[in-house]
């Protein structure tokens, strides 16, 4: 490649070659940004059934948006040469660490772990990689695997059969097998059935992958050879050096290697996701018995004996809609109360939403989520009476371990919380530290009427409008005047006024209440996550964005599915500029924030920004489904209802996007938020007159916000009108 310019990259200097193609650094003169650059080999370029081919497979990879997964930004054509322009990956490869040293086991799982999870990702879209070597796995200064090259790997026979087999960043160094003189450097990663010559599925990628953890652990190939039929012989016909103890590889991580190299594959791991969930419990294990060893005799049992438990949300058989948010309210508190046992492994609120109000089996929910047990039951509230039924069923078995049905006064509800807990931890046979039965003892409030209200006021400050906001900071308020010692209502009457004082005019009496009960609640509750939160939602408020996202990480890291912790950092990070972390914690932001479908936004504002087409047009598909789940619970969300009219607009869905946009601004005409999403969503339909008049109503309503209405991707078509300048200046 000689030229300065390809097409509108400008080439910067070779990173490498091999038999898919050349690759060189670039720069992308249209969005300013850095890239990799690949062309085809001249010979694939002019085959056509491979070039379709080849098109066709990296479109498919271009859809997967995955921390591990190098992007494909495009496929692209200039003067007859074929290329993929793609994310620039940073770091070294995998082979170039190896070359200098073995690594220390903690190093081995965290890449295996992380490289299983790019490719439960892209087995799960039917994309296999067909060529996971060291060289094709590039590490990063943080210890972050990237992989470059899904859904190119599937055209390799093309090119291997003429005895090229180079890849990106390969030296020759790694071609130094030879067959009358044939390079063939990544044989000695191929599965049983590539060797063969059979079709290959998802459990290729994984024998390669035990390959690759056999390299890292041992600091040798499990299939050494000096020409490539010898190694052909060893991959079929002989069994590498057993690690373990003598080869200082721990005898229960050499057995999940041992398994991901089975020849029969129908005896190898049969999906990323059991090699993955090994690795985590290999991992568990090892931090578990580092603690035993430091004198951290506390735990009873064991974490590696830890009883795994799925919290169903409680069935309301009240047949009253009102009573669902203390049905919630209930359901979240045991599986807090129950998170305080460290004998247990509970799963997250937002792991368990997906079988609310379904119908499911014990057993079924036990596959799924690798539960070993699941407690399930049913509430109904009549008056100030309570009838709560709970069953703790065996998983594997369908029977029930323990059973019990309570008919309380609503005055007790706390008391049966922790009994709930209880009974289980003894059903388990899991002994309680005095710090756990403290922990479980303790109330959030002594007040059940102060409670009713801070649960009835959550429902309603989800959804963001200036009717709604209002409406939960009077319950929230309520409640603390009815109990003065109530820290999580003084924090959600702290988040509210930021959010008020934020969206709807910068009156300075909003800001003095959020400050005010953010520095009651921290007295009364200096460690709780939620507080953290309510802080930082006031320093965003403030426009003080580090120091917000200094803070809600620290909520995060003790209470991943904190509520409303996930957006809050999103947006704070989108604000300020910090796209690609943003786009990098997006999988773990949308798993710890269940059915809020908030998350989405800040997340799809990055991948526009770092111009990922393809990425955030999976993510819109995803809040797209998200909101319309959403709606079918609450159809009186009118934010929800908005949003989904920008992702309507946006996909060509002209008349659903006006129908849901005129619904919205016809039931809240006045709101901010909901005349900023249909200005969004104006745009997006080119109707730029309406966009303008609508975001120009949602200033005068007290949506002020410059930063993020500039740098906002749906209303890049309005920058540079004067009324929009005026209203939103750089």
């Amino acid at each position: 490649m000689n030229a300065k310019r390809v097409a509108h990259y400008d080439i910067v200097r070779p990173l490498g070659s091999g038999g898919m193609g050349v690759v060189y650094e670039a720069e992308d003169t249209r969005l300013g940004r850095r890239v990799a650059v690949k062309f085809l080999p001249h010979e694939l370029a002019r085959d056509p059934q491979a070039l379709e081919r080849f098109q066709r497979e990296a479109r498919a990879a271009s859809a997967l948006n995955h921390p591990n997964i190098c992007t494909i930004f495009a496929i692209e054509q200039h003067e007859g040469e074929h290329f993929i322009a793609m994310e620039l990956l940073e770091g070294e490869t995998l082979a170039t660490r190896l070359a200098r040293q073995r690594l220390e086991v903690s190093a081995v799982v965290e890449i295996a772990s992380q490289i299983a999870d790019a490719l439960e990702s892209a087995h799960a879209k039917g994309i296999v990689h067909r060529d996971i070597k060291p060289a094709n796995v590039f590490v990063n200064d943080r210890g972050q695997v990237k992989i470059p090259d899904f859904g190119l790997a599937k055209i390799e026979r093309a090119s291997r059969s003429r005895g090229d087999a180079g890849a990106d960043g390969e030296t020759r160094a790694d071609q130094s097998l030879t067959s009358a003189g044939t390079a063939m450097g990544t044989v000695s990663y191929m599965s049983p059935e590539q060797a063969r010559g059979q079709l290959t599925d998802a459990r290729t990628d994984l024998f390669s992958l035990g390959t690759v953890m056999y390299q890292m652990a041992s600091g040798s190939l499990p299939f050494p050879g000096d020409t490539s039929a010898v190694v052909f012989d060893a991959i079929l016909n002989r069994d590498p050096e057993p690690l373990g103890d003598a080869a200082g590889v721990p005898g229960n991580l050499a057995r999940i290697i041992d398994k991901a190299l089975e020849k029969d594959r129908n005896l190898r791991y049969q999906t990323a996701t059991e090699l993955k969930t090994d690795l985590a419990r290999f991992k568990r294990d090892v931090e578990s018995g580092r603690k035993r060893a430091a004198g951290d005799t506390g735990r009873q049992p064991a974490a590696a004996e830890a009883h795994s438990v799925a919290v169903l949300y409680f069935e309301n058989l009240s047949g009253v809609k009102e009573d669902e948010y203390f049905r919630d309210g209930i359901t979240e508190d045991i599986i807090t109360e129950l998170s305080k046992i460290r004998g247990l492994k509970i799963f997250p609120r937002p792991t368990v939403l997906a079988y609310r109000d379904k119908s499911v089996t014990p057993q079924q929910v036990g596959r799924e989520l690798s539960a070993s047990f699941v407690l399930g039951g049913s509430l109904r509230r009549a008056g100030n009476r309570l009838r709560i039924t709970t069953q703790l069923m065996d998983a594997r078995t369908n029977f029930p371990v323990w059973s019990e049905r309570y008919d309380r006064q609503m005055e007790d509800v706390f008391e049966l919380q922790d009994e709930i807990a209880r009974k289980i931890a003894e059903a388990l046979r899991v002994t309680l530290t005095p710090q756990e039965q403290a922990a479980l003892a303790a109330k959030p409030t002594e007040n059940l009427q102060a409670y009713d209200l801070y649960l009835r006021g959550k429902s309603y400050a989800r959804r963001w409008t200036r009717q709604d906001l209002e409406f939960a900071r009077q319950m929230f308020e309520n409640a603390v005047s009815l109990d003065a010692g109530f820290a999580l209502a003084y924090a959600a009457t702290a988040n509210v006024c930021a959010l008020h004082h934020y969206l709807y005019g910068r009156d300075p009496m909003w800001m003095e209440r959020a400050q005010a009960a953010a520095e009651r609640a921290t007295t009364l509750g200096p460690g709780l996550p939620e507080v953290s939160v309510a802080q930082a939602w006031v320093l965003y408020a403030g426009g003080h964005l580090d120091d917000a996202i200094n803070i809600v990480k620290q909520a995060i890291a003790r209470k991943p599915d904190c509520e409303g912790g996930y957006y809050l950092l999103g947006r704070a990070l989108f604000s300020t500029g910090r796209y690609q972390e943003l786009a990098d914690l997006a999988e773990k932001a949308i798993e710890a924030s269940g059915e809020d479908y908030n998350v989405f936004s800040p997340i799809q504002n990055a991948l526009g920004a770092l111009g990922k087409p393809e990425a955030l047009r999976n993510m819109r598909q995803r809040r797209t489904l998200a909101i319309e789940t959403h709606l079918r619970k609450v159809p009186e969300d009118v934010r929800a209802r908005m949003m989904l009219g920008i992702d309507y607009a946006i996909a060509g869905r002209t008349e659903d996007a006006m129908r849901e946009v005129n619904i919205a601004t016809l039931l809240r005409p006045d709101e901010a938020m909901v005349l900023y999403n249909a200005a969004c969503a104006y745009c997006t339909m080119d109707m730029l007159g309406e966009a303008l008049d609508a975001l120009r109503k949602a200033w005068e309503a007290g949506y002020r916000d410059a930063v993020w209405t500039r740098r906002d991707p749906d209303l890049v078509k309005l920058h540079g009108h004067p009324e929009f300048e005026r209203l939103y200046p750089a």
